[in-house]
């Protein structure tokens, strides 16, 4: 059993009819005769909704106690063993009481989906994840009950239940949505009507938006050009702080703006250990921004605003969003920070958004970019220190005469300095250009490089012993720090690797692509061989650098097994990236192997729908065959039989049927031919230019006198077609469309010209298919409804619509008004190139 439909009713705020727009659609389905099943709806006391109720099959609920109240919940064991068609689900966002199953109510929608349920649903626009932030600012009430918007723009229908703040205002007036005690106390807070014009406004947007995507994707299955712009994609820069939250919202709603919008979310992880990010939180910020319909990347970079600009060029980002600096107002001393760089350097091609949040000025945020372990400022003011503070020291010790022990103890002051800021070298040099000072200036003999005192001797042995050793204690400990740092970035990268890999969501492709971000290469190429001697191959490929056809035309390679191999482009990997390139090889080695099993289950599947339609032939054939034959077979034995004299008229009558029988197995088989031609791909259409108006009479031999009636103009331009393929395909559309008429009642064959398409259309008044149905009836020896097996094997639309696009053609069902389906045949016009899309009713519809 398929997936179940989701359709969801959408309102701006409470008490607009959401509910009541719900049962009034299932009354009418039930009308009609489908088997609909309240699940939950609530009807909060209105007496209008509650009358709705009655009349519909309502599922007992299940009561959980909770904190010693009891409470009543969707039972969904008991839905679920029902097995309705249609399941009215109330009040999606609700969070259900501990003990349920599942946290959320829209987790219990999908269960119900996933077993083949149909379900109808209701939510807010204040419930929506990604608007979390925008509702709370226009009513100041933070809403708890929330449901991701991916769930929501999952749906097959969205439909808007639209009220204006007046009326919506008059209803609460009238006890319509709350009890009369609560009605004053709404008026005043909740729905003002900037409230709620507000909220209504974000309604309409949203629906705005969902529309645009709903025709694009129409546009794009019916192949029709685009004629908006490219979409837009917005990468946000995440530190691992609280604010990671504000701004992927942000991120999700500016998305929303533009027609198939895409946020990135990246974190760029440091290797010098001053960047301090929450595992926990920026776990949590992923799994927001994957709900949001988004996706998180984690980059290595000691450059920030060059590694966040990188990155977003690499992904053809249009927009960055940062947010504003927590950096206390001191610290803009060491630089202007990540936001700033980056809106300096973005260029013409980057809009760079900063947001404000409530972090702001509160803690650093994204670090300055510095370098090396201990930093380049840093080691830098280490050798200032070193070489430059000895020669300021001895010209304040030559003013003031503090004795021998003093100025030994101030020199080595100093030489620790230089080991604190620059590490090991500086202190080194500070501790050699320390004791020369030492011992010309102030040993005596003075301003010789001579000790009189053994005494002073040991002090300035004991002087460089010092200093050396809080060099080295230095150095070790910056060198752990690093060390420390980058493991960790190595092993968060790694988590978030195996999690995507194990989970199954990564390509090989996308796989490659997180490798040349990670390591800022130019391409990464996998390449395998079958043996030592065979010639190297590409099993996939990311980034725009040159191929690589060895693995030692590469920067840098990396084995995985004895035949593959990892190559990347751009520059060479230092030793330390080589394990982390290690573990992205083995895991790219198990994503390819896993892509070959599932083109193995493809191929098994394909395999298996062979032999199903092999079997429904055989079914087919071993009914349809022997049925003409066996009328064939039984009026030719009696025409030949002695024993009876036959009259004219039954003489005829008999050859009559022998007739009809031939003509029913020359189409079976002609149908049987054509169907096997375009499975194997034989079909090779003759294009020539014809007219319409010629070919089309010619398919009307198979249908009685009168049955079909004919709107073809002769001013028709003439169309690319094989006249063979179109009238083969007429046929089989003109007969199927007599058999399901009524009688009395003609089909229409009307043909009419659009732009660079000429569109044949055959139009019934037969019972008409559903929307789910029109795209199986398409399929091989597919009969809808009850057709009898006499009827045929099910295989004419399959071989119209193969005929159709083997001619650069399309064939498409649509309802006819009234009542009835018109098939819709769009074919090339004549001069017009055979990759031009068709035109369809979108297209037109969108021209005027």
């Amino acid at each position: 059993m398929g997936r179940g439909k989701l359709r969801i009713y959408l309102g701006a705020a409470p008490g607009v009819g959401k509910t009541y727009a719900m049962l009034s659609e299932a009354h009418r389905r039930s009308e009609r005769g489908t088997d609909c099943v309240v699940a939950f709806v609530e009807h909060h006391g209105r007496s209008r909704t509650e009358t709705l109720l009655h009349g519909l099959e309502q599922v007992p609920r299940r009561e959980l106690e909770h904190r010693g109240a009891l409470f009543t919940e969707l039972d969904l064991d008991a839905v679920l063993a029902r097995a309705p068609r249609v399941a009215l689900v109330d009040e999606l966002a609700h969070t259900n009481v501990p003990g349920s199953r599942n946290a959320k109510r829209w987790q219990d929608v999908e269960e119900l989906l996933a077993a083949g349920i149909d379900v109808i649903s209701t939510v807010n626009i204040q419930h929506l994840e990604s608007l979390g932030d925008v509702v709370e600012s226009i009513t100041g009430v933070r809403q708890q009950e929330t449901v991701p918007d991916e769930v929501v723009r999952r749906a097959d229908q969205i439909e808007l239940v639209d009220m204006s703040p007046q009326a919506l205002r008059r209803r609460m007036a009238h006890g319509n949505i709350y009890q009369p005690d609560k009605v004053d106390a709404a008026l005043s807070n909740y729905f003002r009507p900037g409230n709620l014009t507000a909220l209504r406004e974000l309604a309409l947007l949203w629906v705005a938006d969902r529309v645009d995507e709903y025709l694009q994707q129409y546009r794009s299955e019916h192949r029709v050009s685009r004629i908006w712009g490219s979409r837009e994609r917005i990468v946000v820069g995440l530190t691992g702080g609280p604010e990671g939250r504000t701004l992927i919202r942000r991120a999700a709603r500016l998305a929303e703006k533009g027609a198939g919008g895409e946020v990135l979310a990246v974190y760029i992880a440091r290797s010098d250990g001053l960047t301090s990010a929450s595992p926990k939180e920026l776990a949590v910020q992923r799994t927001l921004v994957e709900d949001l319909g988004g996706t998180f990347h984690h980059v290595l970079g000691d450059d920030i605003p060059a590694a966040l600009l990188d990155f977003a060029r690499g992904s053809n980002a249009t927009q960055i969003v940062l947010g504003s600096s927590r950096r206390k107002t001191w610290q803009y001393v060491f630089g202007p920070g990540v936001g700033a760089t980056v809106a300096r350097e973005s260029g013409p091609d980057l809009d760079v958004h900063i947001v404000t949040h409530e972090e702001v000025a509160k803690g650093r945020g994204l670090p300055v970019a510095t370098g090396a372990r201990l930093g380049r400022s840093r080691i830098a003011w280490g050798w200032l220190t070193g070489l430059g503070g000895p020669v300021v020291l001895t010209l304040l010790l030559n003013t003031v005469h503090l004795g021998l022990a003093n100025d030994v103890l101030f020199y080595l002051a100093l030489t620790v300095a230089a080991a604190l800021l620059g590490g090991l070298y500086p202190a080194l040099a500070s501790a050699a250009v320390g004791s020369l000072l030492l011992n010309w200036f102030f040993t005596p003999p003075v301003n010789r490089i001579t000790i009189a005192d053994p005494r002073n001797i040991l002090a300035l042995a004991i002087f460089v012993g010092v200093a050396l050793s809080v060099a080295s204690v230095v150095d070790v400990a910056a060198r752990r720090t690093h060390q420390a740092a980058r493991l960790r970035a190595e092993s968060e990268i790694l988590s978030f690797l195996a999690g995507d890999v194990l989970r199954g969501e990564t390509s090989l492709e996308t796989l490659l692509e997180r490798v040349r971000e990670t390591f800022g290469m130019e391409s990464a190429a996998l390449l395998e061989r079958e043996c030592d001697v065979a010639p190297w191959t590409c099993a996939g490929r990311a980034g725009t650098g040159p191929p690589v056809e060895r693995p030692e035309d590469a920067d840098v390679d990396m084995p995985v097994g004895d035949h593959m191999a990892l190559a990347l482009t751009g520059r060479v990997l230092p030793a330390e990236d080589r394990r982390v390139l290690a573990a992205f090889a083995a895991q790219a080695a198990v994503v390819l192997d896993r892509r070959r099993l599932r083109e193995e289950a493809d191929r098994a599947r394909t395999l298996a729908e062979g032999n199903r339609i092999r079997t429904a032939l055989l079914a087919a054939v071993s009914h349809d065959l022997r049925t003409p034959l066996a009328g064939i077979k039984a009026a030719v034995t009696s025409l030949r039989s002695d024993d009876v004299a036959w009259s004219e008229e039954d003489q005829a009558e008999l050859l009559e049927g022998i007739e009809e029988g031939a003509d029913r197995l020359d189409h079976l088989v002609g149908n049987l031919l054509d169907m096997s031609r375009l499975q194997t791909g034989t079909v090779t259409p003759l294009i020539r230019e014809i007219d319409v108006d010629e070919v089309v009479p010619m398919a009307l031999g198979g249908v009685p006198e009168g049955s079909v009636e004919l709107d073809v103009p002769e001013t028709l331009p003439m169309v690319a077609v094989d006249a063979g393929l179109l009238e083969r395909a007429m046929a089989n559309l003109i007969e199927n469309a007599v058999k399901y008429s009524p009688a009395g009642r003609t089909v229409l064959v009307a043909a009419s010209a659009l732009a660079d398409r000429v569109e044949v259309r055959v139009v019934d008044r037969g019972p008409g298919v559903p929307d789910d149905a029109k795209e199986r009836i398409f399929e091989p020896f597919q009969r809808h409804g009850d057709a009898p097996r006499g009827a045929g094997v099910g295989l004419g639309l399959a071989v119209a619509r193969g005929f159709a696009e083997a001619m650069a053609g399309t064939l498409n069902a649509e309802d006819t008004p009234g009542g009835g389906l018109t098939m819709v045949l769009t074919l090339r016009a004549a001069g017009t190139p055979a990759g031009a899309s068709p035109v369809t009713t979108a297209e037109r519809q969108a021209a005027r």
